[in-house]
């Protein structure tokens, strides 16, 4: 049961991490330049609200037999501000892409996001190979 959650959480995961790397990429103009930052985000806003629900799902399930341990743990609770961050981020910076024209590009805002995306990796993976 547990190998088969953390498989679908996994699925959950990646495309969290997919819809990071591609709004991130974006906005440094360095993939889908022909395409309006606007569209871009709403696809990657998509991957990114079907990879929460699994994630939270799956992670709630779980995470709940060892919830004392994980609440203790360094690693989980920054990958879990890391994801509450890239969740608020994403979302301010879906609704500057609405307000952007044409191929607009902002490199810190797409420096951040791929920045925020990959500390959340790194503290995620840190979580379950160090726990």
């Amino acid at each position: 049961m547990t190998a088969g959650l953390s498989a679908v959480h996994l699925l959950g995961f990646t495309l969290v991490m997919a819809s990071g790397l591609l709004s991130g990429l974006r906005w440094l103009g360095a993939i889908l330049i022909e395409r309006p930052v606007s569209e871009v985000m709403s696809a990657a806003s998509t991957a990114l609200a079907v990879g929460c629900c699994i994630s939270i799902a799956t992670g709630i399930l779980l995470v709940i037999p060892r919830a004392p341990g994980a609440a203790a743990n360094e690693f989980f609770r920054a990958k879990m501000l890391l994801l509450t961050a890239l969740l608020a981020f994403h979302v301010i910076q879906r609704r500057r892409a609405a307000r952007a024209s044409g191929a607009q590009t902002a490199t810190w805002v797409g420096a951040l996001g791929l920045a925020l995306n990959l500390a959340l990796a790194l503290s995620a993976s840190a979580f379950i190979l160090l726990e």
